[in-house]
């Protein structure tokens, strides 16, 4: 990428980059204030008010929003009558997980193999580095020719609609003539692409009683429902044979009609043990982009340390369920309520509670939003065309500001590619991805304004 000022500039500020991530990266700055401290997550809240305000933006202010969480928000004015692009990424993160399972500390950025390794380092605090990156490189080569929002939302991962809520009630705050999410992801290393489809998300918990307490299970066993057997069945029940996704009333079988996913390359991706077998059916495309997905995220029982022979009175699940685009998820979310309750064997008693939920997305990848980028990518990326991808992924928030800014075009870009084991144990960036979208960013602004 050289021969290109605003390349050379990233490229130059990407030891900064580093040291920027790695302080940002170190807060556990989890929106779950039953495991993390809420301390951390308010400071990475200012780590990023601190950093706009540094940048020159101006209103940079800590949005106390409805689920209990901040938002981070700042103005950088462009020249007048300039078009103004909104800038979004997330600073909360998922939890660790098993720590044990870390190579490196989560909450240390650390680099191995040519990665950078920590939680939240590509999703999606690096995405607030990027935007950042991209500002300054602009700042050094004419300065930046749009007026830029920011916004950085603090409780993404947990889907608790705070900064959708806060949106729908200052509708004036973040209304801009075109988005940019960072927080979805090339298809691979080194291939730009935008995601043109977001799957939405509802999350239930569904809990099973059958007893009105633990029973002897050499005494009881045998006759008494077991409430955690109850529970299993009814999880069960959720997946065909194949492990297709059969929640009743939900059309299981869409096809996507775009870049395709290799399925030697997924299980690669995906680090399939040997010998296992790939669930549902259709192309892999089909199946994480264009179909419904359950997923069991956890259960509440017994450990097996410690576990005493009884029948289990009482079992909880926490299951997910990915909504495609051309699905509406109220709709689903009622489909998956009653295949549940229809489901539950022996007439144990079932109960089941949303507590989480976002439509699907599609973009118009037709605006010349979308064309600014594609010139962008070209350059970033010598020899590589834009490409169009899904992501089985949410983000609640793409839904609401298009209905809040029907006219604004919305992009989706990031570091979130497959090697980045978002969610995962050893999460990592590449900092070639980061300079190389970040200089994709600038040169998109600096076309955009132009356009």
């Amino acid at each position: 990428m050289s021969s290109n000022p605003v390349a050379e500039t990233v490229a130059s500020l990407m030891p900064r980059a580093r040291a920027e991530l790695t302080e940002l990266v170190a807060f556990k700055s989890v929106a779950d204030f039953d495991q993390f401290p809420k301390s951390e997550s308010e400071a990475a809240a200012r780590w990023v008010a601190d950093a706009l305000a540094a940048e020159g933006f101006q209103d940079v202010a800590l949005l106390d929003t409805p689920d209990g969480t901040q938002s981070v928000y700042g103005y950088l004015p462009g020249p007048a009558g300039a078009k103004t692009v909104l800038l979004y990424a997330h600073y909360d993160v998922q939890p660790p997980l098993d720590e044990a399972g870390w190579i490196t500390p989560p909450f240390e950025l650390t680099e191995r193999d040519g990665r950078w390794y920590g939680r939240g380092a590509a999703d999606c605090k690096g995405g607030v580095i990027m935007h950042l990156l991209a500002l300054r490189a602009l700042k050094a080569n004419g300065g930046v020719p749009v007026h830029v929002k920011f916004i950085a939302e603090g409780s993404e991962e947990q889907g608790t609609g705070g900064l959708e809520r806060y949106a729908e009630e200052h509708p004036a705050l973040l209304e801009a003539d075109t988005i940019v999410i960072g927080d979805a992801g090339n298809f691979r290393v080194g291939l730009p692409t935008v995601t043109a489809t977001l799957r939405g998300m509802t999350m239930m918990r569904v809990q099973v009683d059958t007893l009105q307490g633990n029973l002897h299970s050499g005494q009881f066993g045998g006759a008494a429902p077991d409430a955690l057997s109850a529970l299993i069945r009814v999880l069960d029940s959720l997946r065909a044979k194949d492990g297709t996704t059969t929640i009743d009333g939900l059309t299981p079988d869409a096809s996507w009609d775009g870049l395709q996913y290799d399925e030697e390359q997924f299980r690669k991706d995906a680090k399939v043990l040997d010998g296992v077998e790939l669930i549902g059916d259709g192309t892999v495309a089909d199946r994480i982009w264009a179909r419904p997905a359950v997923t069991v995220l956890g259960i509440d029982c017994p450990p097996v340390v410690g576990a005493t022979p009884s029948v289990q009175a009482s079992a909880r699940a926490l299951v997910s369920l990915r909504v495609p685009p051309g699905i509406d998820t109220d709709e689903a979310t009622k489909l998956l309520q009653a295949h549940l309750e229809t489901h539950t064997p022996w007439g144990a008693r079932v109960s089941t509670e949303r507590i989480g939920q976002g439509q699907p997305f599609s973009a118009d990848t037709t605006s010349p939003a979308y064309a600014a980028m594609a010139d962008a990518m070209t350059v970033a990326y010598p020899g590589q065309e834009m490409q169009y991808a899904g992501q089985g992924g949410s983000i609640p928030l793409c839904n609401t500001l298009a209905a809040l800014y029907p006219h604004a075009e919305i992009l989706l870009i990031g570091l979130s590619e497959p090697e980045a084991q978002i969610h995962a144990v050893n999460e990592s960036v590449s900092p070639q991805e980061l300079e190389r979208l970040s200089v994709a960013e600038a040169l998109f602004l600096r076309n955009y304004a132009a356009s």
